[in-house]
């Protein structure tokens, strides 16, 4: 098994927004789905902090979270899967550009 600190920033951001997603449609509890988003995010941190400072972690960080919080109206228009696969797409390329591309 793949150790965290192993895995792209790109996988982990992306992976606790759809991850989330998916475990509080299944449960019907939305506060254990925030818990596995706020948990990729803060695995993530780290990482970007080290690579791009601490304000290039801070808008990370907050890209991720207006995603979140973007997936619901979007989701409205074009569905709910749909939608959390555009914006755990777009935090994960700019994850990618931004980070983990220099590894």
């Amino acid at each position: 098994m793949a150790r965290i600190s192993a895995l792209p920033t790109s996988l982990l951001a992306a992976g606790g927004l759809t991850g989330g997603f998916a475990l509080a449609q299944a449960t019907k509890q939305r506060q254990l789905g925030g818990a596995v988003f706020a948990a990729g995010t803060a695995a993530a941190f780290p990482r970007w902090r080290k690579t791009v400072g601490t304000g290039g972690a801070a808008a990370l960080t907050g890209l991720s979270i207006g995603a979140m919080g973007a997936s619901h109206p979007l989701a409205k228009k074009i569905g709910a899967w749909p939608a959390v696969a555009v914006v755990s797409s777009v935090v994960a390329l700019t994850a990618w550009a931004a980070v983990d591309r220099r590894a």
